[in-house]
């Protein structure tokens, strides 16, 4: 099949759309230009348990595991014509084989009444011209429908309208806080689009992946881009990591916690259990050492002189730490914090903060346009001076 060059993405699908030589419509996929975007890693083995099923993607996170009854040759990429309730619905194969049963394994996935859905047939010309039909009407009517459930009072927000293939039924996905009676607001709908409506309700994080969008990382939203399965998130996770704890910088784009606080936390949870709890400072015969912080992936303790201040800071690393417990325990005091084979460690100074380094040159800037004023004035001080001085020597000459 030969494509024009004359593609329409659609990025919310990853498919471009076309024509080709016969003037038919004509679609196919573009790679990474989706939400949940995989690579086949294992594309190049064999599959050892030949199935059936396969994964099929529509608009944006929405997934599902369709049957292959009429035994069709399928291959990643293919758009072909599904099973939905009612009419078909036109979707992308995502995966093939025993990777299938791995994601299906993954997410816990139950087929309904023991069913899968059927794979009908490859998506022909018409299929696609109909399925571009529909995508072309989702903005508008996401727009629409926004302004019926404001009119109606509703506390709701629509997020995102989806179309199915047939275009005879579309998913209107809405965030609420609590529990919205929309029935009224289904016939609404029903009367000014003439279609069948589903309406859908989804988290914040769910928004955040089916919009998409770019995080304080530089990078795509994980969310958006392979984080299909959402965990609680709570501060004990920011406390256990020594974050400070900045709604600002710990909220994401969906305003909830960051899902990224979840990755390492388990590192520094058994890091953290190795560490010794401290309720009194450490005895010594030069003083009393008082805990100031904790390097936890270092496994160093930082301790001060002062219990009120930063002072006299010495760094040792746990298992000195434990020495000297084990000799306070028993009533003894240790003649030095370091010992005889430990040496203080110096800190390099180093930006910790995003501000520091962000910032640290417009500051430079701000207090060179101060140095810089303050210049201009003592230069024209130091000029109407000359000028009094000048004035008064000629008056003295005169005289």
């Amino acid at each position: 099949m030969d494509y024009t060059k004359y593609d329409k993405p659609e990025v919310g699908r990853g498919c471009t759309f076309g024509v080709n030589e016969a003037g038919e419509p004509v679609a196919k996929e573009a790679r990474g230009c989706f939400r949940l975007h995989e690579e086949p890693w294992l594309g190049n083995y064999p599959d050892n348990f030949p199935t059936d099923i396969f994964e099929v993607r529509f608009k944006n996170t929405r997934r599902s595991f369709y049957q292959n009854v009429n035994n069709l040759p399928l291959a990643v990429g293919d758009i072909v014509a599904v099973e939905a309730s009612p009419g078909h619905d036109i979707g992308i194969i995502s995966l093939t084989g025993d990777m299938v049963a791995r994601q299906m394994k993954r997410l816990g996935f139950n087929p309904q009444n023991g069913e899968f859905k059927k794979i009908y047939r490859k998506a022909r010309p018409y299929d696609i011209e109909k399925w571009q039909e529909a995508i072309a009407l989702e903005h508008e009517t996401m727009i629409r429908s926004r302004q019926i459930a404001a009119d109606m009072g509703l506390d709701m927000k629509i997020g995102d309208v989806e179309y199915q293939g047939d275009k005879i039924k579309a998913i209107f996905y809405y965030i609420a806080d609590g529990r919205v009676d929309f029935r009224e607001l289904i016939k609404v709908f029903a009367e000014q689009f003439h279609i069948r409506i589903e309406m859908k309700q989804i988290g914040a994080r769910q928004e955040a992946g089916r919009i998409g969008g770019i995080g304080a990382c530089g990078r795509e939203l994980c969310c958006a881009s392979w984080v299909s399965s959402f965990s609680s998130v709570t501060t004990g996770a920011a406390r256990v990591q020594d974050l400070s704890l900045n709604p600002l910088k710990l909220a994401g784009q969906c305003s909830k916690l960051k899902c990224c606080l979840t990755y390492e936390y388990d590192v520094y949870a058994d890091a953290r259990r190795s560490m010794p709890r401290l309720r009194e400072p450490l005895q010594a015969i030069d003083g009393e050492y008082f805990l100031v912080k904790s390097d936890i992936l270092a496994h160093t303790m930082t301790f001060s002189t002062s219990k009120d201040s930063m002072s006299n800071l010495v760094t040792i690393p746990v298992s000195r730490v434990r020495e000297i417990l084990a000799v306070n325990r028993n009533g003894g005091k240790v003649d030095s914090i370091l010992g005889a084979d430990y040496e203080p460690t110096v800190e390099e100074p180093t930006y910790r903060t995003e501000e520091d380094s962000i910032t640290r040159f417009d500051k430079a800037k701000k207090r060179k346009k101060r140095k810089n004023r303050n210049n201009r004035g003592d230069k024209g001080g130091d000029n109407h001076n000359k000028q009094g001085d000048n004035k008064s020597n000629n008056e003295e000459q005169k005289a």
